[in-house]
């Protein structure tokens, strides 16, 4: 049981030390991922028309931000 035991720490922690190596990636070297178009939120229309769902359904105006929804309740 011991045995078991000290083979898992150091595998465990042989893992660990050998992800601590890895550097930050630089922007040039991330490909296709560091393109404008890959991003999550690119602004524009789709951003206006999220918001113009969130408000409403939220049934009130400036909604985004504070808790509770539109009936009053919190």
């Amino acid at each position: 049981m011991k045995l078991l035991s000290a083979m898992l720490i150091a595998a465990g922690l042989t893992t660990l030390t050998g992800c601590a190596g890895f550097g930050q990636v630089q922007p040039w070297e991330k490909g296709n991922l560091a393109k404008p178009e890959m991003t999550f939120n690119d602004g524009g229309l789709f951003n206006r028309y999220d918001d113009h769902i969130y408000t409403s359904r939220e049934s009130s105006s400036g909604g985004a931000g504070v808790g509770g929804g539109g009936c009053g309740c919190n």
